[in-house]
């Protein structure tokens, strides 16, 4: 009995080691296939996505209600990142040659880091990425053309791209914990504030739900529409405005587990 139950143990370790190994191959695949897609894309027209969806009559029908609303599209790269990207990009593209709401954002920004030191954020941490952040900003200020060049550069250089991505993190974070009251009705479960912002905001490549987007679009005062394409019935691809009732001057196209630009 003895030797039968050993025999069975190492059968059963022996399964959970190549289920693990096929997990490690699936990542690592995944991994493969994230970093071959550029950081942020070309701007490409809709009609790209009609093609992509060819053989997949649910998603053809809604790509092709999206074309009579919008232009062209603009992908990111779908590694966990890709709300904070696309939105961080979107909007300094749309700031560019708007010099008021340039110079709004911008003095919103320099600001922000003493807001996140006296929330109690390591100083030396939010300097380290405030000012990568800053440089961004000030770097896409100058004329159109130029601006327009330097941003996707930038953003498809790793150092300062994923910067970016860190300091949106730690304002949401930030506004979450500002107004923890309000916002520890959208958290499932027994965690606080504080622990969801640890685990589920702050972290590079974690996904984005409703609460960061809500939550990041009212800290830096902006309105982004957000268009959910998904397997659902009818051929509309619904629209949700954060935060409610706000003008939207970025729009995104989320599919499940994806953020990419829309351009109206």
């Amino acid at each position: 009995m003895g030797d039968k139950s050993l025999k069975e143990q190492s059968i059963e370790s022996t399964d959970i080691n190549q289920d693990e190994l096929i997990l490690q191959q699936q990542r690592r695949i995944e991994k493969e296939i994230s970093e071959s897609i550029a950081l942020v894309g070309e701007k490409e027209s809709l009609k790209s996505l009609e093609q992509e969806y060819a053989k997949d009559d649910v998603y053809l029908s809604k790509a092709k209600v999206l074309a009579q609303k919008y232009s062209y599209i603009r992908r990111t790269r779908p590694d966990g990142n890709c709300f904070f990207r696309a939105f961080s990009y979107a909007y300094l593209e749309k700031l560019i040659g708007n010099k008021e709401e340039y110079d709004k954002f911008r003095d919103l920004a320099l600001k922000s880091k003493d807001n996140l030191v006296a929330l109690g954020f390591p100083q030396f941490t939010v300097e380290d990425f405030h000012d990568t952040f800053m440089e961004v900003i000030d770097k896409v200020g100058g004329d159109a053309e130029s601006s327009h060049m330097e941003l996707h550069k930038l953003f498809n250089e790793q150092g300062y791209s994923d910067y970016v991505v860190v300091y949106l993190r730690l304002i949401t974070s930030g506004q979450l914990q500002r107004d923890a009251d309000f916002y520890q009705h959208f958290i499932e479960g027994d965690r606080t504030i504080t622990e969801f912002c640890h685990q589920e905001v702050e972290p590079m490549y974690k996904e984005s739900d409703h609460i960061h987007i809500i939550a990041m679009s009212s800290a830096l005062g902006t309105g982004v529409r957000v268009r959910y394409m998904d397997r659902g019935a009818g051929t509309e691809v619904t629209a949700h405005d954060f935060p409610e009732g706000a003008i939207p001057a970025v729009h995104l196209l989320y599919r499940p587990g994806h953020y990419d630009i829309l351009y109206p």
